[in-house]
């Protein structure tokens, strides 16, 4: 009876082991759960930070038209719930906004405002409401396929920005700006938001890759001077056949007069 006792409560060989490893696995647990704890909260306080931050820049530098609460004024300036960080990065980093003076479209100035600040502008704004935000980094390096980007700037931008991104008129006043030397996040962020009078190209119109295809191709005219020589503007048949009006019949008109001054 006391072997059968002793023997009933006796623990099994791997019982140890197993407390072993169960104590390891909450101790890895539990230290994983608190380091990602601790490392995401100083990045939820910078972000908090930032936001209020570009609240108060928005208040002001940017209520007077767009409302305290970024409701729009009537009249003046739209509301700016659901443009996004986006919106924000590409007026306010190419000094579109804050805006000098009503017009046709608001026109490139000096930015008056730091990096830093342009990001909290965009972030007080994006916590407002969901919007387009800033776009990866890594589709901005211009690593992508520039014969593919080519065709697609050829199909989706010509029409208004010239093949070879030089710009063009609109009606009514307005002008597609040219892109030479615009910076790659400003341009994937025109594509998102679409501002001005330009269309918004959304992931199903333009997947990220293709623009990152667009952006390679405007990268490579920016590095890759015309391979004709001079390129009168980039301005295609327009600066073309006015050269040879000017100049051509210019040429005849001086022939002529010569022929007969030669002839008197």
């Amino acid at each position: 009876m006391a072997r059968r006792s002793r023997s009933a409560g006796r623990r099994h060989p791997l019982a140890t082991v197993a407390l072993i490893v169960i104590g390891l696995m909450s101790t890895g647990g539990a230290y994983a759960l608190f380091s990602s704890t601790a490392s995401a909260e100083p990045a939820s306080i910078h972000t908090q930070a930032s936001a209020d931050e570009g609240k108060k820049l928005f208040a002001a530098n940017c209520a007077t038209c767009h409302g305290l609460s970024a409701e729009g004024v009537d009249g003046v300036g739209p509301s700016l719930y659901g443009v996004g960080a986006a919106s924000v990065s590409f007026q306010v980093g190419t000094g579109r906004m804050p805006l000098a003076n009503q017009g046709p479209q608001a026109e490139q100035k000096p930015v008056q405002f730091t990096d830093e600040q342009v990001q909290s502008l965009a972030e007080y704004v994006a916590s407002l409401s969901p919007g387009p935000g800033i776009p990866d980094k890594k589709y901005l390096k211009g690593n992508g396929n520039a014969a593919t980007g080519a065709e697609l700037f050829r199909i989706n931008c010509a029409m208004c920005h010239n093949v070879a991104g030089a710009g063009g008129a609109l009606t009514e006043g307005k002008f597609a700006p040219a892109l030479s030397g615009v910076l790659p996040e400003h341009v994937y962020e025109a594509m998102v938001t679409g501002p001005q009078n330009m269309p918004v190209f959304n992931d199903k119109n333009l997947t990220p890759e293709q623009k990152a295809d667009i952006i390679t191709y405007l990268k490579y005219l920016d590095k890759n001077p015309s391979p004709g020589g001079f390129d009168l503007g980039n301005l295609g048949p327009v600066s073309e056949g006015l050269f040879i009006w000017i100049f051509g019949l210019g040429a005849v008109v001086g022939v002529t007069i010569w022929i007969a001054a030669k002839a008197n």
